[in-house]
């Protein structure tokens, strides 16, 4: 049996006459940039999260960088964040010459380690960007709290969170602002990069207009430097449109798919993830961790499974950040977690008999290694 990590080809066969017709309609007007199907999409995107403002630009990267802009974050000022995460998390900061601040993890949620925050405030503070790592949401009320105390402000990193809950409140509306990414393999996913900036703010949603389009409203007006091209392809909004009417039930399989890897893995010594009473992750990933997982991910990759490891490097030891003058040892719970984790394929399609295949794989490397 061979099991993709992720497998886009089952979900569009399962759409396909939805999808086709929703390219072919846009080919056919020809209005690929902006226009009504971007507004659209934005629109019902705003109102998935619960929130008032939505704008699509060309990736997730880029929601986390013109989020920071719109905060009005510069060179010089500190950004405090986690070094257990895609780099985009720290390098939205380093691309307008501000300086990531990394904070530790819990050893259970893998997110942000609340009560090492405000150890790492100082002066030169501006933001802090919980993520909400796997699609599991950061503790965001004392984060809300230490923010509020310190005049802070607070980027929602949500590009692997699309529709988590956290205390009954959707991800996105939780801090002054957020990003998304709809990159294909994300829980709503584009065919191609893609994302989303999103507020309650008014101001905030009007600068990150601007600065996704050259710093202007609307064309040979410009009313602020550093804007970009960065504006999610119309194209992809017709996709994501599509898609979004699906994305709870996707995100209900997931949940399902998770609940029975827990219940299968029970007893089998790997460790299994920890969802707190007052979250309610959408598992864009299903991490398991395990001391030999090196070991184990090729014992699966040789049963033609194939399983990620969620990031075997840390940024902070990362070659690019070195003049951070971080070591190792110095993160020690991200630093465990990224030589221990592995990333099990958790897509809505996926099967019974193809998760009961990995698990029995995994049974067999355990039985075979202890």
């Amino acid at each position: 049996m061979k099991i993709d990590f992720v497998d886009l080809r089952r979900q569009y066969r399962c759409y396909k006459k939805e999808l086709d017709a929703a390219i072919q309609k846009m080919l056919d007007n020809g209005d690929y940039i902006l226009g009504e199907e971007l507004k659209s999409f934005e629109r019902e995107f705003a109102e998935f999260c619960d929130v008032k403002y939505c704008v699509g630009v060309a990736s997730g990267t880029d929601a986390l960088i013109l989020s920071l802009k719109a905060l009005g974050i510069q060179p010089g000022d500190e950004v405090i964040t986690v070094p257990n995460s895609f780099v985009a998390t720290a390098l939205c900061i380093s691309t307008l010459g501000a300086k990531p601040v990394f904070v530790d993890i819990d050893s259970e949620t893998y997110n942000i380690d609340v009560l090492k925050i405000e150890e790492k405030i100082t002066p030169r503070t501006k933001a802090i960007i919980p993520v909400h790592l796997y699609g599991q949401p950061a503790d965001m009320d004392p984060i809300k709290k230490i923010a509020a105390k310190h005049n802070l402000r607070i980027l929602e990193d949500a590009c692997q969170a699309h529709g988590a809950k956290y205390r009954g409140k959707k991800v996105g509306g939780l801090g002054d602002i957020a990003a998304f990414s709809f990159f294909p393999g994300k829980n709503l996913g584009a065919y191609g990069d893609g994302g989303a900036i999103v507020t309650n703010d008014q101001g905030l949603a009007d600068l990150a207009l601007m600065y996704r389009m050259y710093g202007g409203k609307e064309r040979d007006h410009y009313l602020i430097k550093g804007g970009v091209n960065s504006r999610l392809d119309a194209i992809q909004a017709a996709i994501l449109r599509v898609k979004l009417k699906y994305l709870d039930g996707w995100n209900a399989a997931r949940s399902k798919n998770a609940k029975l890897y827990n219940k299968l893995l029970r007893g089998s010594d790997v460790v299994t993830p920890t969802t707190l009473d007052y979250v309610e992750p959408v598992f864009h990933l299903y991490v398991i961790r395990d001391k030999k997982r090196d070991g184990l991910m090729e014992h699966l990759r040789n049963k033609q499974i194939f399983v990620l490891a969620h990031y075997p490097i840390p940024i902070h030891l990362q070659p690019a950040y070195k003049e951070l003058g971080y070591k190792k040892g110095d993160f020690p719970v991200t630093e465990t977690a990224a030589e221990e984790i592995l990333s099990l394929p958790v897509f809505p399609e996926l099967e019974e008999k193809e998760i009961e295949y990995v698990v029995s794989s995994i049974q067999e490397y355990k039985n075979k290694n202890t």
